[in-house]
């Protein structure tokens, strides 16, 4: 087994990570959470010229086939950016759409998510009720508990959320056009389910990189009594043991992309959950008062860090998930 990345697929990530460097994504963030999505469109635009949307496509719908651990690559440098939208519910759609087999709704949707032209948001069985973005994403789905996929209108007005870039609707319980229905939407929802997991904790793990990298950098030029307080023994076993857990989550996650079972991408959701959200709590601690200020770019971070370690799998929930898998079963 391989367990380096590939040239290819380092150099997709360092032209992601390039392109939205030269971006002027915070003020994409800021819009978005202000209702306006124009700047964040033209952001997911950008993105599409490079495939990224089409890696949850197959390639008879002008995808570049379903390739978990590229796209796992492309949502860290996601997640340390703060690109707003939902991305990871765009590409769960996707691969729901996909596992069905449906050649007409295939079809139908695939080929405009895989381009970037359209974007999608959706609620699973098991999952929140809240679809995230629905009132800036072209489609929502639902999936009821009778495994029944339905395209609902745009729900009303979003909902209050901690990260006021991620806004959150609560869809209609029946209503819209009744797309699919039976066991096999359950099931595809399923495999939908667990991507969107494994997509997160990617998400998480940026989200973690870019906060641990802007408090280093802040402990290097804040000073107290003449000396820069990254010098202190105390702050530095902070940043190493936010360092060491992002660096364990890491590995779980290629593992998850890999080999994507139920309890390989929990256990990856759960360590780069709490990594992410330690980094958060690092960060809000080391830069003291003005980690609160909304007008620093540092809140933008701040913000996703327990949103996303609660989405698509809660640290409760992932355990359990792990701890099933754990469990040798009775025959």
């Amino acid at each position: 087994m391989r367990f380096l990345l590939t040239d290819e697929q380092s150099d997709f990530a360092r032209t992601l990570r390039s392109l939205l460097g030269s971006a002027q994504v915070p003020a994409a963030v800021r819009a978005w959470a202000d209702g306006d999505a124009g700047p964040g469109r033209a952001l997911w635009s950008r993105l599409a010229a490079t495939g990224l949307f089409a890696l949850a496509v197959p390639e008879a719908h002008e995808g570049a086939g379903l390739l978990p651990l590229e796209l796992s690559l492309g949502l860290v440098e996601l997640g340390r950016a703060g690109v707003p939208g939902p991305v990871v519910e765009s590409a769960a759609a996707c691969v729901l759409l996909s596992e069905l087999a449906d050649d007409s709704l295939a079809k139908r949707f695939l080929p405009g998510l895989a381009l970037g032209e359209a974007s999608a948001t959706l609620t699973l069985p098991g999952g929140s009720p809240y679809a995230p973005d629905a009132d800036a994403a072209t489609y929502c789905f639902t999936v009821s508990q009778a495994g029944g996929l339905r395209l609902v209108g745009a729900p009303a007005g979003p909902l209050r959320s901690t990260d006021p870039a991620r806004r959150l609707s609560l869809p209609p319980a029946d209503g819209g056009e009744l797309l699919a229905e039976g066991p096999e939407v359950t099931r595809a929802a399923g495999v939908a389910g667990r991507w969107a997991r494994l997509l997160t904790a990617a998400q998480c793990l940026g989200v973690g990189e870019a906060l641990l990298a802007r408090t280093v950098e802040y402990a290097k030029q804040r000073t107290q009594f003449g000396t820069p307080i990254g010098s202190f023994q105390a702050v530095k076993h902070r940043l190493a043991d936010t360092l060491i857990a992002l660096e364990f989550a890491r590995p779980l996650v290629w593992a998850a992309a890999l080999s994507p079972g139920p309890g390989e991408v929990a256990a990856a959701k759960l360590a780069a959950g709490e990594a992410s959200y330690r980094a958060a709590m690092t960060a809000l601690q080391l830069h003291g008062a003005v980690g609160y200020t909304e007008e620093l770019d540092l809140s933008l971070w701040l913000r996703k860090a327990r949103p996303l370690r609660d989405a698509w799998g809660t640290p409760s929930a992932c355990r359990a998930e792990v701890l099933r898998s754990l469990t040798p079963r009775r025959r």
